[in-house]
């Protein structure tokens, strides 16, 4: 792929979030095919700061705030029309409320009212069910009587997640409360208590029944109500090992899932879904059934695994937002794994040495598979890597020196021990 055989004569693009290797992934895309990429970072040491493809690096610590969209700005007076593309989803929320202050830059984001859906799980879900997707029984309690009642009705085990995990994250913290994505529950009492956890804020979480599988992800481009491009992995391996995000992930042949595939583009029209998504399901292959957890309206976790495969969902969005003719795009590569070694060694210890730390009973615990194929995975050669990448090693290097530099900031901070005598 290569939207700009002069990259001097065509547009730009921003990314902003080089935190982590999602941002990193769409810089190296990118630079790739011949796009003057400047990155925005809203943390001195981000990773993707380090990368090679980049043509300009930036640090904004302030994130959303007046300074940044002065930046950003100031950024289109000197380059020209130009289009920018941003990671999170605070990120996507704030630039579509601002994109009249941001002068020539234009970002790429959803409409409003769509973002609104796909980011609240329930209306998600109520969309999904009206086309006939099948879903997990969700219900959202609005106070502690409405968790008691659920504690003596549902049927266990039962999983907990924030229908809207953006728009409760400031209550949360205020109440310094951790951020669960998925909580376990096996029992009327452990609902009780969780209910009463969060009594303080007057806000909790879905209670949803429990699904059975792995992790399947369906990535889709929409443009103007059709699917431009489509791509599909499978969950190897998940940190926490019970379900979270991928540690290891493999591409899945487009010929599979077909039928899902329909479903998942159907779901993304019913919203007015434009760009890039990821629709999440949970796959049972005891019996063959998928059923949706929910939709990711941004570019997500495994990222680097589409861009090993050839998807080009960025150079797409550059191109139809640059207004730069669209190249031909390669077959997606089906035939790849990609793997974050880091992720993967804290799961092994929790398997290995820890696994009373696992909180779905349901999950099987296989030591010696599970090592096996850790070891293995360093010798296939279809094994790519989240950060590391031997055409630009420095981000790799900097994700170290970010270990290390917490490591120590953790023992300085942590209090003297005394000793007895």
């Amino acid at each position: 792929m290569n939207p700009a055989s002069n990259s001097q004569s065509t547009p730009p693009c921003i990314v902003l979030g080089l935190e982590t290797q999602i941002g990193l992934g769409i810089v190296r895309e990118l630079g790739r095919a011949g796009v003057r990429v400047i990155g925005i970072a809203q943390e001195a040491h981000a990773i993707g700061l380090a990368s090679s493809y980049l043509a300009r690096a930036l640090v904004v610590t302030e994130p959303r705030s007046a300074k940044l969209i002065t930046m950003i700005h100031a950024l289109g007076e000197e380059l020209g029309d130009c289009c920018l593309i941003a990671v999170s989803e605070t990120n996507l929320v704030w630039l579509a409320a601002n994109r009249n202050r941001l002068g020539r830059v234009r970002p790429i984001t959803p409409s409003i009212a769509a973002m609104e859906i796909v980011l609240d799980k329930q209306r998600t879900l109520r969309v999904a069910r009206a086309l006939g997707i099948r879903t997990p029984e969700s219900s959202e309690p609005t106070s502690l009587d409405d968790v008691l009642h659920l504690a003596a009705s549902v049927r266990f085990p039962v999983v907990l997640k924030w229908s809207d995990p953006v728009k409760v994250a400031h209550s949360l913290d205020a109440a310094a409360l951790d951020s669960i994505k998925a909580e376990y529950i096996y029992s009327a009492a452990e609902l009780v208590a969780v209910g009463r956890r969060y009594a303080p804020i007057g806000k909790w979480p879905l209670v949803q029944t429990y699904c059975p599988g792995y992790g399947l992800g369906q990535f889709f481009y929409m443009h103007q109500g059709e699917c431009l491009r489509r791509f599909q992995h499978r969950r190897i391996a998940e940190w926490p090992p019970e379900g979270g995000f991928s540690s290891v992930c493999d591409a899945v042949s487009l010929g599979e899932h077909v039928a899902l595939q329909a479903q998942s583009i159907a779901l993304l029209q019913a919203i007015g879904w434009e760009g890039v998504a990821m629709v999440e399901y949970r796959f049972d292959p005891v019996n063959g059934k998928a059923v949706l957890m929910e939709i990711n309206g941004r570019y997500w976790g495994s990222y680097p695994l589409a861009v090993a495969c050839d998807a080009g969902f960025a150079v797409i969005a550059y191109c139809l937002h640059s207004h730069v003719p669209l190249p031909p795009l390669p077959p997606v590569r089906q035939d790849v794994r990609c793997r974050m070694v880091a992720t993967e060694l804290k799961r092994l210890v929790r398997i290995c040495l820890q696994p009373q730390r696992i909180v779905d009973r349901a999950f099987k615990i296989r030591k010696g598979t599970e090592l096996t194929r850790f070891i293995a995975d360093f010798f296939s050669p279809r094994v790519c890597y989240y950060v590391w990448s031997v055409a630009d090693p420095r981000p790799f290097l900097a994700d170290i020196a970010n270990v290390v530099r917490k490591a120590i900031h953790r023992d300085e901070a942590a209090p003297p021990v005394q000793k007895s005598r």
